[in-house]
Parts: C-alpha cells; sequence; structure tokens
C-alpha cells in the first residue's frame, strides 16, 4: 500500500521578533510533522509546533560557507514522499531573496502539493524598527530591493548602478554589509550625491538591533568603526534623515537589547515571551523546574468529591467555605482535573477562591471563574493577612498546592482558628541540567538578567549555574527576585540580587529590571 504524498507550506517567518509571523504561518506550524528552518528564523516560533524540526546551516565549500540549497530541495521532495506535512520555514518572506521560488520549482517538478505564505520581509520591517519610512509623499514615492550579494558589481550580470544611482527613490540592499565600501563607491562613481543620508540596520527587529548614520560617502567608515556583522541592511535615500524624529523603539520598548534568563518550567513561560518581547527584551529559556502531574491521584479525586459533592447533575453541597490556589499551576491541575470528570464551574456552588496574585487570578478566566480575594502583596503573609478575618473560628479552607513549598499559608489559617486541608495537585521537581546552547550563552556571557521567580527556582539557578557565569555575577550578568522571600533564598545559596521587584509579579519583575538596566551594574 503506497503512503500518500504530503504537502509542503513555504512559510515567511519574518524577521526576528517572533511576534511578526502571520497567523496563518502558525495555522501551518501547528499542522507541521517536520520544520525545516533558516538560521535567520527566531527559534522563538518553533513554540508554536510539536513537529520535528530541523536548522538548515551553512557549510563549508571551496568559495567558503554556503547554503546547500540542492540538499534541502531533497529534503523537501523526500519527506513529502513519504507523506509528511512540511513546513520550510524562512526568515522574512519566502519569495524575497529568500529563494523560495526555487523551492517551490523542484515541488512543482515534483508534482508535490505546496502552499506560499508569505511573510513580512526585512527591508520593510528593519526600516520601521528603526524608524525609516521607505517610501514619503515628499522625500521617495519610490522604493527598490536589492541583492548586494554581487562577486563584482560592475562585471557581466552585475547590477546597474547608473540606473540605480539615478533611482527617485529609496534604495534598500539586501546581504551587502561586506561589500558596503564598493557599493557605495558604484553609487557616486554613477552620480549619486555623496552626502545621499545612508544607514546601515544590523540585527534588524532583534532585541540587539543596531542602527547607524552617514552620509553616503562616510558609510563605509562608521560601519567599520561600529563593528557592525551580518545579518545587515543598507539603506540609501532622503526618507533615512526621517528617522531622527520617528525613532520609536527606544522609549517604547525599556528593555531593549536587554538578554533576559526565565528560568521557569518548560510549559510556563510560553505567557511570558510575548510580555519580554514587546518590552524589547531576548527571552532566553532557562527552565529549572519541572511540572508534572499529581503524585496521587485518587487524593485529588477525593478532594473534588468533598469539593463538589461529587455527582454530576447533583447540586453542589461543597464542605468547603474558600477554596485557596497559590500558583497558576495549581489552578490549572485541580480544574483540569474537575473538567475531566465531567463537572465544571458550576460544581463550586457557593465556595469562594482566594489567590495569591494577579497571575493566578488569570488563570481562573479560561475556565469561567474570578477571584473573591487578591491580596495587596502577591505573597503567602499576604494571603494570610487577607483571609484571616474571613476565614476565624472554623471556617473550612482547602489549598490546592505543589509537592514542595512553604507552609506558612496553612500556618497562618491554623492559627486563625481555620480548618484546612491540603491536596497536592502537581509535582514541582528539579531540572537535572539546562540544554547545552543555554550552558554555552552563560559561559560566552551572553545572558544579561536571569529571573528568579520562587525560592526553588533560586535554588535550582544556584545549582545549574556554570562557574564562568557565577564569576561575572553582579557585573555582566545578574540576577532580579520577584519577592523578599525568594532574595532570601538566594542569598542563602550564595546568590547576589542586583534588584527586587516591589509588585511581586513578573510584570513588577520586569519593571525593577528596566530601572536597574538604565543604572548598570555596580
Amino acid at each position: 500500500m503506497s503512503v500518500a504524498t504530503g504537502k509542503v507550506y513555504l512559510v515567511g517567518a519574518g524577521p526576528g521578533d517572533p511576534g511578526l509571523i502571520t497567523l496563518r504561518g502558525v495555522e501551518c506550524l501547528k499542522l507541521a510533522d517536520v520544520v525545516l528552518y533558516d538560521g535567520l528564523v527566531n527559534p522563538l516560533l518553533l513554540r508554536h509546533t510539536r513537529a520535528a524540526a530541523e536548522r538548515s546551516c551553512r557549510v563549508e565549500g571551496p568559495g567558503g560557507r554556503y547554503l546547500d540549497q540542492a540538499e534541502i530541495n531533497r529534503k523537501l521532495v523526500e519527506l513529502a514522499l513519504s507523506g509528511k506535512t512540511v513546513v520550510r520555514l524562512k526568515g522574512g518572506d519566502p519569495f524575497v531573496f529568500g529563494r523560495g521560488s526555487e523551492e517551490a520549482a523542484t515541488l512543482a517538478a515534483a508534482g508535490i502539493p505546496f502552499e506560499i505564505v508569505p511573510g513580512i520581509t526585512a527591508a520593510v520591517a528593519a526600516s520601521a524598527y528603526a524608524g525609516i519610512s521607505v517610501t514619503h509623499r515628499d522625500h521617495a514615492s519610490a522604493v527598490a530591493f536589492v541583492t548586494g550579494h554581487q562577486t563584482d558589481p560592475d562585471g557581466p550580470g552585475g547590477l546597474d548602478y547608473a540606473a540605480l544611482a539615478a533611482f527617485p527613490g529609496t534604495l534598500v540592499f539586501y546581504m551587502g554589509l561586506h561589500r558596503v565600501a564598493r557599493i557605495a563607491a558604484a553609487l557616486i562613481s554613477h552620480g549619486k550625491p555623496s552626502e545621499t543620508p545612508a544607514a546601515v540596520i544590523c540585527r534588524g527587529i532583534w532585541p540587539d538591533q543596531r542602527v547607524v548614520h552617514a552620509p553616503l560617502v562616510e558609510l563605509a567608515e562608521v560601519v567599520r568603526e561600529a563593528g557592525l556583522h551580518p545579518p545587515s541592511m543598507i539603506i540609501v535615500g532622503g526618507c533615512v534623515e526621517l528617522s531622527r524624529q520617528l525613532d520609536w523603539i527606544k522609549a517604547a520598548r525599556p528593555l531593549l537589547g536587554q538578554r533576559i534568563g526565565i528560568a521557569r518550567a518548560e510549559g510556563q513561560v510560553d505567557e511570558l515571551i510575548p510580555l519580554l518581547t514587546n518590552l524589547g527584551a531576548e527571552p532566553v529559556l532557562m527552565p529549572t523546574i519541572e511540572i508534572g502531574p499529581a503524585p496521587d491521584e485518587a487524593a485529588v479525586d477525593a478532594a473534588l468529591d468533598r469539593l463538589t459533592g461529587g455527582a454530576v447533575g447533583a447540586p453542589p453541597q461543597s464542605r468547603y467555605d474558600w477554596l485557596v490556589f497559590t500558583s497558576a499551576n495549581g489552578v490549572r491541575s485541580l480544574l483540569d482535573r474537575l473538567w475531566s470528570r465531567g463537572l465544571d464551574a458550576r460544581s463550586l456552588g457557593a465556595t469562594r477562591i482566594a489567590v495569591i496574585g494577579d497571575g493566578t487570578a488569570a488563570a481562573l478566566a479560561p475556565y469561567g471563574l474570578r477571584a473573591d480575594l487578591i491580596p495587596e502583596t502577591f505573597r503567602a503573609e499576604g494571603l494570610v493577612a487577607s483571609l484571616t478575618p474571613l476565614v476565624r473560628d472554623g471556617a473550612r479552607v482547602l489549598w490546592a498546592r505543589a509537592t514542595r513549598g512553604r507552609d506558612v499559608l496553612k500556618t497562618g489559617l491554623l492559627a486563625a482558628r481555620a480548618t484546612v486541608d491540603e491536596v497536592v495537585v502537581y509535582a514541582n521537581g528539579d531540572t537535572e541540567a539546562w540544554p547545552a546552547e543555554i550552558v554555552l550563552r552563560l559561559e560566552h556571557d551572553e545572558v544579561d538578567w536571569i529571573c528568579l521567580s520562587s525560592p526553588s527556582i533560586a535554588q535550582g539557578v544556584a545549582r545549574l549555574l556554570p562557574v564562568a557565569a557565577r564569576e561575572r555575577l553582579g557585573k555582566s550578568l545578574r540576577l532580579a527576585s520577584i519577592s523578599p522571600v525568594t532574595t532570601a533564598a538566594a542569598t542563602a545559596v550564595g546568590l547576589p540580587i542586583a534588584t527586587e521587584a516591589t509588585r511581586h509579579d513578573w510584570r513588577g519583575l520586569l519593571e525593577a529590571i528596566a530601572c536597574a538596566a538604565t543604572v548598570g551594574p555596580s
């Protein structure tokens, strides 16, 4: 029995910022069995897929490093013929200097179904992020996208620099940084005024984006002095001057260029990635704890029976006045189990819900629930202080918790004469080791901050941090703590805290980093 031919999606990933991929691109990633992605693609986009992923890398050859396009074409055909749904994920747009048309032609010749999903091209996005409008009714009514990857600009088959010099608009050169001096000289020698405004954008749309400006005649020297490197883009034309008044990104993104380690569990970072990228930071995923199922599912079911009365369709007859959550994981673990047993939010009846903070409260929303109590300070001590007046003299409390954590809540409520039952709804364990690429980034000074969002995470970071990175603590690598309790735990294991959040949630943590980053290391 023959295997049905699969399908290939040639998807533009957009440049740098993972939020710039299209909705259709994300849909394709969710369909994929295999993803073959370019080096310019932000690897955070792979969180949209469960497919096997492989990066297409440049290889060494007689003429230097190059991309083996023939090998990529062959893989696409072989995978599709084996029945796989394949996403070829390409930086920017697949048909703008992306060789997507070559891949499409190969697939068409092999009779393989394919779909082209356009992406935001780097020329448009990088310019916008640098405050450069490539068209403007007073400065440029046209824009030309040009490849700067020419072996000899004036040789046979080279670009028509006379036409480019006379072009009445903005010139955008892709892949031309190593030839910037020759490109500038060729334009000037063919009539482009030497004082024409020009810019080079390095690592456009990434948190470490850099931009230099200079008259065309001085551009190569300014690029050399700045030490820019590929991937970069050269922009030439009057519109470049507008960037001085349209430079929006520094004000809008206070964490621009900061590489921030998120030391949470793998499944807890999805909501944080856009939070960091929208502030201009590069999230560095370094899972330090592992979240697992409850060690005793029967105990969870027994607690749910006490909480709801146990029978599907029966009137709720809860034995508890309050249900308390101290983490979003606790919310999801308990309420997912409730749903799997054929019950829903109605089964909670008149039981009131208390949570430790805004993040935990937000986790209730998908289940159609709201918190009745959120303390002013997002700590166990704050939750105890807020609950104590409400649970005096025998109120019944069910606390959904992890396998480990502080007992401040239970101790405080018992002191108020509440009846407190605990149920462990998820396991909280230690990660054995960070991925090799994270260790290398830490060893090569490619992380600026690590966020410590709980005592257990502080202890895990202390255990996993490489020696080379530990030596830079407080200097080029700094630690940010979410609360005094976390700071105390970090200090106890020898980790110096550079800043501590005054608001004990992730937004407060990032606000603290933004303030400290402005001041710089001590």
